[in-house]
């Protein structure tokens, strides 16, 4: 990890695991070792760990849930599959464990190709709380979406998210014939430690209080 003196301090917090980012869980420093054996650079690391949670951590938003246990890093690897916001605190805690400072971020964002139940159900095509990630790496914070896995973004004719370590990676504008896809309407500030008490009243208001991972969906 290339940090400068003067910027430890600012970047320990994007280095510490916390209850939800378990980036000393062993499971988590496990799967992050395996996954970046054979890195040389950090650029490297964060390319070899985003496409490990994009494909391999299926996105499914019935994972979505108003209990924070439901969060934890270490859950979602073992499930392999959670909505962008689990995906984005494995991917911070994946990051973490091989020294890579990240951090979570987010944004409100209408998805156009929301299918069609999904818009019955909650009732509007806007996401208020999509989450995804920034990492510090050659001397910028770079921000990458590992949401959707190519699998599903291949089923639903989507172009997939394509990350190089040197560029910012977001859900597209467009889909892969031209027409709207992903529109970003609000972009929060990044956090060092999952936003929960933020983000649980949408899940509640639009999920139910009691909202918790439906795993046979």
């Amino acid at each position: 990890m290339s940090i400068n003196p003067e910027e430890t301090a600012e970047m320990a917090a994007f280095l510490q695991p916390t209850k939800v980012i378990e980036s000393d869980h062993p499971a988590v420093v496990a799967c992050a070792e395996r996954v970046t054996a054979g890195c040389g650079s950090d650029k490297d690391k964060i390319v070899k760990l985003f496409y490990f949670v994009r494909d391999a951590i299926k996105y499914n938003l019935f994972m979505i849930s108003a209990c924070e246990e439901d969060f934890r890093a270490s859950m979602i690897l073992e499930w392999g599959r959670g909505y962008c916001v689990q995906k984005a605190v494995l991917f911070a805690a994946l990051s973490r464990a091989v020294g890579v400072p990240c951090r979570l971020a987010y944004a409100k964002i209408r998805n156009h190709r929301v299918p069609e139940h999904i818009v019955k159900m909650i009732g509007t095509n806007v996401f208020p709380r999509h989450g995804y990630n920034q990492f510090y790496c050659g001397g910028k914070w770079l921000s990458a979406t590992a949401a959707f896995d190519a699998d599903l973004c291949a089923k639903n004719g989507l172009p997939a998210v394509e990350f190089d370590g040197l560029t910012d990676a977001i859900l597209p504008e467009k889909t892969l014939e031209g027409g709207p896809y992903i529109e970003y309407l609000e972009k929060y500030p990044a956090t060092a430690d999952l936003a929960f008490d933020w983000i649980v009243p949408i899940i509640r208001e639009r999920f139910g209080a009691d909202k918790r991972p439906a795993h046979s969906r």
